[in-house]
């Protein structure tokens, strides 16, 4: 089965160069959560040298949070940031020569836009004005329910070392036992997310600790069982 392996990269944790060559997409940081001009440039040079395909990660100018602590916006203030943030880095793709192929949002702007109607419709609003880029998101979520209806383009994502919860959303980082460490648990939740939530991409964080050697060993397991690893996109 074909399986997507994306990383949240450009923010300037410094395992880009490792882990870009273990993974076929990157979400590459547009410099308001994490990162630089020149993150960013190096995250968006790499992909191209290993023949990964970029998306944009925009999110919340919140860098003492790393965007992850939720906020008070409207619709009209996402459309906002949202098209400041990847009308840069697709500026920066194309004069490095590299496509800009699809969009997932960061953190809580991500968590917000799966469970809110105003942040769902602002995500849908910025790639809609961004070239109508697929979304990445949840099953099941408001933003896919959304994005059905106004016939955009929606793409399953899971998450390899994150925990769920049972309506499906993903256990606060603020919560206990949030974070998957094992690789072999992360394999085993990869294929139900694949059997059962119908994912079509799986994600792993680059900042978090031993990321490099994790990402390698579920990559690894992953391709022992059969599957093959290739971008959705």
């Amino acid at each position: 089965m074909l399986i997507d392996l994306n990383a949240d990269l450009g923010e300037g944790a410094g395992t880009d160069a490792d882990l870009m060559p273990l993974i076929t997409s990157a979400n590459v940081s547009c410099g308001f959560h994490a990162g630089d001009v020149n993150s960013v440039a190096s995250a968006l040079e790499l992909a191209d040298q290993h023949g990964v395909r970029v998306g944009a990660h925009p999110g919340y100018a919140d860098r003492a949070n790393c965007g992850r602590v939720e906020l008070d916006y409207d619709e009209g203030e996402i459309l906002r940031i949202g098209v400041y943030q990847l009308g840069a880095l697709k500026a920066l793709a194309e004069v490095l020569g590299v496509e800009v192929a699809y969009l997932k949002p960061h953190g809580a702007l991500y968590n917000q836009a799966c469970r809110l109607e105003t942040y769902a419709t602002g995500v849908l609003a910025v790639a809609g004005e961004c070239g109508e880029l697929p979304v990445l998101g949840l099953p099941g979520s408001v933003l896919e329910r959304l994005a059905r209806e106004e016939k955009a383009t929606f793409i399953r994502e899971g998450f390899a070392d994150r925990r769920y919860r049972p309506d499906g959303s993903l256990v606060p980082r603020s919560e206990a036992n949030a974070m998957i460490h094992d690789p072999k648990e992360a394999v085993e939740q990869v294929e139900w997310l694949i059997g059962q939530q119908k994912v079509r991409t799986v994600c792993v964080h680059g900042d978090t600790p031993g990321a490099v050697e994790f990402v390698r060993a579920v990559r690894g397991f992953l391709l022992d069982r059969g599957h093959e690893l290739k971008a959705f996109v």
